[in-house]
């Protein structure tokens, strides 16, 4: 990554989903990002980008998660919602396009197809997606804003949170992981608009061991008076497996994808 693609994909990270707003259009189009990720930060968040950026910014979204991965894998990961006594699951697929994701063209898939996301960033695109999918979700539940949560997420990780060493379970077998934890809305001034989300928190588990470099993504809503033992609602994102998808063959003929060599289970 040059520097100038560096400097444009950290000012993204800074503002990984904000929408609408051409102060970064002037920025981004010399380097053929798309209209809408050019649009993507907002003048406080162009302005913020001369500070330093914090371990859990670069950790998240600077950090070339995919390296070593070969174009055309695909990497599973378990969507499960819990809203006792409700409870939904889901499989999401990340595809790395090209070898090491050298091209930051990795995409993401759901149940509902292909999610749209912020371009040009080196991290696993299965991080945007769990991002994106739950201020989505903060705007609808709440009525406020989608850039608003956005900007309180991006602030909570800009803070500099602790980065803790812990040991996630891959194949039943320890891995060394590194895990982040925050909690946007705990003392925002807005907070009794919302007062059923004010201590949610955010949990990310990071794996050099993983493939993909994601373990899990979790949030929390816990219960009355700050009670994570019995949470209102949990949503995570858990890595699973990964797979290299063949290339078909010469003659149409259907391929079937084989299981990765490194490509161990993970078990929360």
């Amino acid at each position: 990554m040059t520097r100038k693609t560096a400097g444009c994909a950290r000012g993204l990270a800074r503002a990984f989903v904000v929408r609408g707003v051409v102060a970064m259009a002037a920025v981004a189009a010399p380097l053929g990002v798309s209209v809408a990720v050019s649009m993507a930060m907002s003048q406080a968040a162009l302005a913020d980008d001369a500070t330093p950026i914090a371990p859990a910014e670069k950790l998240l979204f600077l950090t070339p998660h995919l390296h070593g991965l070969a174009s055309q894998t695909e990497l599973d990961y378990s969507l499960v919602v819990s809203a006792p006594p409700e409870k939904s699951t889901d499989r999401v697929r990340v595809l790395v396009a090209s070898d090491d994701n050298a091209k930051s063209d990795a995409t993401v898939t759901d149940a509902k197809g292909k999610a749209t996301l912020p371009g040009n960033l080196p991290c696993n695109p299965i991080i945007l997606y769990f991002l994106e999918r739950d201020i989505a979700e903060m705007e609808q539940l709440t009525g406020g804003q989608r850039r608003y949560f956005q900007q309180r997420v991006r602030l909570a990780l800009a803070a500099g949170p602790p980065i803790t060493d812990v040991t996630a379970q891959v194949d039943g077998k320890p891995v060394k992981a590194r895990k982040i934890v925050i909690q946007p809305y705990l003392h925002d001034p807005n907070a009794e608009r919302f007062p059923k989300y004010t201590s949610k928190r955010y949990t990310f588990i990071l794996a050099d061991g993983v493939p993909g470099g994601v373990s899990l993504l979790l949030t929390e809503v816990p219960g009355d008076n700050g009670d994570f033992a019995h949470p209102v609602k949990t949503e995570s994102v858990s890595y699973e497996t990964s797979v290299r998808k063949l290339s078909p063959p010469a003659h149409g003929a259907p391929s079937t994808p084989k299981p990765s060599s490194n490509a161990p289970r993970a078990s929360r």
